[in-house]
Order: structure tokens, then C-alpha cells, then sequence
């Protein structure tokens, strides 16, 4: 593993209040992929135990500048915070295959990342498709070395027109003349799953999801990803994956469901607590797919799950 001091990137609002330490592992098939470690705050006190570390996935097209404000508010508190870049997104190389750009691939990056920073026990924080690699994971790491798992906005039962909506976007258009027009751009797009959102906060959002590259404001992705959910249609079947969930009933979950998300249902929510004696539920109100997790109240209900662990 080598690690670097953080480096300011231009359009990413939370990079300079967080000393985080870059570092890089390698895939199986030789590419570099990346990830950033927040180190705990507080000193070790013999004879107690250390907050659990927090393993942070994004979504599909997503990169670990998503969970720079949870990482923030949850170092002062004790807890090491990794996030992860999957091949192809953010800072880790470009896989030449976008065959590979599909989760049995990606839990191998996985699994050699972990391996890689010996994590003993964590726990996990899936956004969307970082969701549903917790839900794989289950059969691989058992409640002992996984002792958690909180689910940002994704469940066992996905709601297709929210796939056939990202799978019209993905890829589309990767370059933009500023921050501003990636703004303008996801005000189209899902503006009305995030109604209380300004110009601050869709500009907060185009600094995660885009970069300066060679004077240019690009999404961090490879359009390739967008082969993934070319073959969709109407006919495509529902994942089923309630038995993957069902995996999970041996240690606690946390479920954030963004108000308007056409993901996540809240029917699907219900299923999902009633299935599971020690899973709880925390709506983001005025949010979608998926909750932005900025807001103290979403801080103060992960930290609290934590503490439970």
C-alpha cells in the first residue's frame, strides 16, 4: 500500500478540511485502484476499544469524494474511515475491458483492498451499488469480521425505472464547460428527487461527481461503464436478492432511504424491517437517490448505529 498527503482538487468543496492520507492497492490483473484513509482523531486509551472502522463503497458511476463529510464527522469521534475507488471511477485506473466493470470483478478489488489494509472487523457503508456489494459480502465475511452494515438508499428489490433513468444518463455527456453547467445538468436530471436543493448544494454535488483534467470539468468515470446497463429493457427481470439479506439478520443494520428515491421504495423498507429484528430505518427527508449524506442529522443517526457495534 503507498500513501500520499491529500491533494486539493479544484471543484471538490470538502477537500481541504480533512487531512486524509491517499493510497493505492493493486487488482489481480495488475491495475492501480485507489482510496483515501481518514485516521482517527482521538488517541488509543489503554484498556479501551477503538471506535469500529468504517469501510465506505460508492455508487456505480459514484467516487470516495462522497463520503468526505461523513468522514469528517466520524474521525473526530474515533473511527479510521476508508473509502474506496472501484476500477474505473474516480482516481484508479481504467479497466481497457468494460466487461469488467461488473461486481464479481469488483469484490475481488474488494476483498484485495481489505486484505491490503488488514482490516480485522469493520463495518460498512454501501451507497447503491455499494449497497449491493454488502449484500454479496455477507456470505464472505461473517458478522465477526463485518460487524455492520448501514445501506445508503438500496435494498434487496430495486426499482427498475430508477435503473432505465441512470442507464439513460450514464455516459452520455462526460465533459463540461464548468462546475456550473454539471450543476445545471443534474438539476435536469434529478432535480426532483432533491426539491429543497440550491445552487450551493447542486454545486457541492458537481465538485463529487467531476474534476479540472487538462483544463476541462469531466466526470470522474469511464463511459465505458455505461455498457453495463445497455442490454436493459422492460423484459430485464427483477433481481431477487432477499436471500442475501437474509444473510445479514446476524448482526445490525441501518437503512437511509432518501424521501423521493425511485429506488429504494418504502415498501421494500417495511419488508426489509420487518425481516430483520435489528435493522432500523432513518428517512432523509427532501432527498432521493441517493441521500448526500451532508446534513447533521444523518451524521448524528450513523454515528449513533456505530456506538451500538
Amino acid at each position: 500500500m503507498t500513501t500520499a498527503p491529500q491533494e486539493a482538487r479544484t471543484g471538490s468543496i470538502s477537500a481541504l478540511r480533512l487531512k486524509p492520507a491517499d493510497f493505492t492497492w493493486k487488482s489481480s490483473d495488475g491495475l492501480t485502484l485507489a482510496g483515501q484513509i481518514w485516521s482517527p482523531d482521538l488517541p488509543e486509551e489503554k484498556g479501551v476499544k477503538s471506535p469500529i472502522p468504517v469501510l465506505c463503497l460508492p455508487g456505480l458511476s459514484r467516487n470516495y469524494r462522497d463520503f468526505f463529510d461523513i468522514a469528517e464527522f466520524l474521525q473526530p469521534l474515533g473511527h479510521q474511515v476508508i473509502a474506496l475507488d472501484y476500477r474505473g471511477r474516480g482516481k484508479s485506473d481504467w479497466d481497457p475491458d468494460w466487461r469488467n466493470y461488473a461486481m464479481p470483478i469488483e469484490e475481488k478489488d474488494i476483498d484485495a483492498a481489505i486484505e491490503e489494509l488488514s482490516l480485522e472487523r469493520f463495518a460498512l457503508l454501501g451507497t447503491s451499488r455499494g449497497g449491493l456489494h454488502a449484500l454479496v459480502m455477507s456470505s464472505r465475511y461473517p458478522a465477526e469480521r463485518m460487524a455492520a452494515v448501514i445501506l445508503n438508499d438500496v435494498g434487496p428489490h430495486i426499482e427498475m425505472r430508477a435503473i432505465h433513468r441512470i442507464a439513460a444518463t450514464l455516459g452520455r455527456k462526460m465533459t463540461c464547460a464548468s462546475f456550473d453547467e454539471v450543476a445545471e445538468m443534474l438539476v435536469r436530471t434529478i432535480g426532483h428527487q432533491f426539491p429543497a436543493f440550491g445552487r450551493t448544494e447542486w454545486l457541492k454535488l458537481a465538485g463529487q461527481l467531476a474534476s479540472v483534467q487538462d483544463g476541462k470539468v469531466v466526470l470522474d468515470y469511464d463511459p465505458a461503464l455505461a455498457h453495463q446497463l445497455a442490454s436493459l429493457d422492460d423484459a430485464t427481470p427483477l433481481p431477487d436478492l432477499w436471500h442475501l439479506y437474509d444473510q445479514l439478520t446476524d448482526r445490525p443494520v441501518l437503512i437511509l432511504r432518501g424521501e423521493h428515491s425511485d429506488l429504494l421504495s418504502d415498501d421494500t423498507c417495511q419488508r426489509m424491517l420487518t425481516s430483520h429484528r435489528n435493522a432500523t430505518l432513518k428517512t432523509v427527508p427532501g432527498q432521493g437517490h441517493a441521500p448526500v449524506m451532508w446534513e447533521p442529522e444523518t451524521h448524528e443517526a450513523i454515528a449513533a448505529f456505530l456506538k451500538t457495534v
